[in-house]
């Protein structure tokens, strides 16, 4: 029932001019009506338990209710689930764009492209360059889908004067194109930053926050420290860290 409702939210990406006005109505009719040896007229499931919007689409309402009738009334129905499937292979997979971001490890100079826009708006590239980029122990992360760069972060060893820890790692340059916000790829641009720092050993990861993005780090159980501070005519900043 899972792979069926994953294939009625599917098909609600696509325009299909043949709906049904009462399609839960429908099934459960059709149902209730081929049921042998019972005289029972209770539904095959309560109703409401599927939302009507979940059911757009003419040839996808035939599948379920041949699916689920054949079910009921014949004891190996494997051979039609392999049918249905294939036939949502054939139709479904070839409309469906998968969005599948990939981590890269990059050189500091690719780190500008996205740099630039989101954190050195209007400013030269030189501005972009962070002291240590070229370092040996400095590693940058980016996050690509179809080889286009949307966001970036670098690992720097480095320490604070907050901490004790001698192993020590400052996370910065963490950016994400500002069309490409809000879909999770700055969440897992930190969590590959964490990985790497905890394969390194590393004991403390800390950064210079804006007051902007303190929230979004908060719920990724970072904590602020110290009090709040001017970088240039960049902002007010914290510092924010978290043990690992």
């Amino acid at each position: 029932m899972a792979l069926l409702i994953a294939w009625l939210n599917l098909q609600n990406n696509f325009n299909n001019p043949y709906k049904l006005k009462k399609p839960l109505t429908f099934i459960k009719g059709f149902l209730q009506s081929g049921r042998r040896g019972s005289n029972s007229r209770q539904p095959a499931w309560k109703a409401g338990a599927l939302p009507t919007e979940l059911l757009p689409h003419l040839w996808v309402q035939i599948y379920i209710i041949t699916f689920l009738r054949c079910k009921l009334f014949f004891k190996n129905f494997q051979s039609l689930s392999a049918l249905l499937f294939k036939i949502f292979i054939l139709n479904l997979l070839p409309k469906i764009k998968l969005y599948m971001p990939v981590i890269k490890q990059i050189t500091a100079q690719q780190t500008f492209a996205v740099r630039q826009p989101v954190l050195r708006p209007g400013k030269s590239l030189d501005t972009c360059v962070f002291e240590g980029d070229d370092l040996a122990t400095t590693v940058h992360f980016g996050v690509f889908e179809d080889e286009n760069l949307l966001g970036v972060i670098s690992v720097f060893k480095a320490g604070h004067d907050f901490f004790a820890e001698a192993d020590q790692y400052q996370i910065r340059g963490m950016a994400v194109l500002e069309s490409q916000q809000k879909k999770g790829l700055g969440e897992l641009l930190v969590r590959v930053a964490e990985d790497y720092i905890s394969q390194q050993n590393g004991k403390k990861i800390w950064f210079n926050a804006r007051e902007i993005a303190v929230g979004f780090y908060k719920k990724m159980g970072y904590a602020v420290i110290g009090e709040p501070f001017n970088i240039g005519d960049i902002g007010i900043h914290y510092v924010m860290h978290k043990t690992l």
